[in-house]
């Protein structure tokens, strides 16, 4: 593995909220995450342990329908986007997508494959694919901020 890049082993649910839980005890605001994988690998799970890391209390609902979910968490904007559905990555535009990626923002963006050409750039690009009756969950930085984030999250501390 490449510096810039990690990978875990997530037995579980559990496992895979804590792994969430634990990115969002070393994020910082203006991160953009995407999330790749296929159907039922666990991404919108992730993204539970992400934002209830940051202390939501509640259920958190996965977008599909609505493309995104926010969340006022203290000071702190979290957007959780699911681009499954998008049609075209020009219908983004109509909901005002560059609104949401700013400097005091963060965003966890599932299927962004899906609104190429119109999302900005990801800080920390994470897959979850199968392995067995695991997954493995690899992270891969993309810029310096993401760098940063990635040497600070510690699953299991």
């Amino acid at each position: 593995m490449s510096p810039g890049e990690a990978c875990w082993q997530v037995p579980d649910e559990d496992a895979m909220v804590a792994l969430g839980a634990a990115l969002a005890d070393a994020s910082e605001p203006g991160l953009v995450v995407y999330l790749q994988g296929d159907l039922g690998m666990g991404k919108t799970t992730f993204c539970r342990g992400f934002i209830q890391g940051l202390g939501h209390v509640g259920a958190v609902k996965s977008p599909t329908y609505t493309l995104v979910e926010p969340y006022r968490l203290g000071q702190l904007d979290v957007f959780h986007f699911d681009l499954y559905r998008l049609g075209d990555p020009a219908e983004l535009e109509f909901i005002g997508i560059r609104d949401y990626f700013t400097a005091d923002s963060l965003c966890l963006v599932e299927w962004p494959e899906r609104g190429v050409g119109a999302l900005p750039p990801a800080d920390l690009a994470i897959t979850i694919v199968s392995a067995g009756s695991s997954r493995s969950v690899r992270a891969r930085a993309g810029s310096v901020p993401g760098s940063r984030v990635l040497a600070r999250w510690q699953p299991g501390a």
